[in-house]
């Protein structure tokens, strides 16, 4: 069994300190962040960075990142490179600046299970000024498009069977979403049937994988089983109502993939998103 975390950390240190001690009690093999922003510097050598680009804030210092995190398990983390059509082994093209992270990662005691690991970041994207648009924090469908041509190039086979894709993060979007008090529900369903059409499984979390929330948000159907993840500024945890966290898995890997999400108020974190607890069976 190997265990990931998924988990926007919003630039926090102590989210660090709590991996650490997640892994000390061997809750967590992996983790999948977005936002991750610099670690303490006592902490720094839990990640190996490629050419110090996950620090240089003249162009983005809200990463995905892929960490590992326990000797259970080998993370190799592919380049990020420009968008080219024929790609060395070790890349991955890249068409959004702090969006997406990807590496592989295999069980060592079983190098035959090893598979293909995506933190995801649909970070906002505000309209072109010529637009003179009144949207000020702007669309997440933008970067979640180019997360999912970014992760095709690892789709090369018509059977989704024929992959192992783990695909986990921060969508800022409202899965169910009918009204457009919470988002542009026509835009945002064209990422969740592209994820389906990729042969990517939506894995939630649902309920009753997660806490839901006392009071369903206006224009999420009153049958959602959605679970929250994320609390805004001046709330917590008990507050919660929005979920913006999910996973996906290659159809047929899914089946070996089970996720909670650890949204119970005295386990959510020291973030404001809450952390997503993914096994995947080996």
């Amino acid at each position: 069994m190997i265990r990931l975390v998924s988990w926007n950390i919003d630039k926090r240190k102590e989210p660090w300190r709590e991996l650490k001690e997640m892994t000390r009690r061997g809750e967590v093999d992996v983790a999948l962040l977005q936002e991750a922003g610099s670690p303490p510097s006592d902490l720094v050598n839990m990640i190996e960075v490629e050419d110090d680009v996950f620090w240089n804030r003249n162009l983005y210092d809200r990463w995905p990142l892929v960490v590992g995190l326990s000797d259970r398990i080998k993370v190799e983390s592919f380049s990020q490179t420009a968008p080219i059509s024929d790609l060395g082994e070790g890349d991955i093209g890249v068409s959004g600046i702090g969006t997406i992270a990807i590496a592989t990662v295999t069980p060592l005691d079983q190098p035959k299970e090893a598979f293909i690991a995506v933190s995801m970041y649909a970070r906002w994207m505000k309209p072109h000024p010529s637009t003179c648009s009144s949207w000020r924090t702007g669309t997440s469908d933008v970067s979640a498009h180019r997360i999912l041509s970014d992760l095709s190039a690892f789709i090369g086979h018509e059977n989704p069977a024929d992959h192992r894709i783990l695909a986990a993060g921060d969508l800022n979007m409202f899965y169910g979403a009918t009204g457009r008090t919470l988002s542009l529900p026509e835009r945002e369903r064209t990422v969740w049937d592209r994820f389906e059409a990729l042969g990517l499984e939506f894995l939630g979390p649902q309920a009753p994988n997660g806490r839901q929330a006392s009071t369903t948000p206006a224009d999420i159907p009153q049958d959602t089983r959605n679970v929250p993840t994320f609390f805004p500024r001046g709330k917590s945890a008990a507050d919660a109502t929005g979920q913006l966290d999910y996973v996906f898995a290659s159809r047929g890997f899914h089946e070996n993939v089970t996720v909670r999400a650890l949204n119970e108020v005295d386990e959510w974190g020291s973030s404001d998103h809450c952390r997503i607890l993914i096994k995947v069976a080996t």
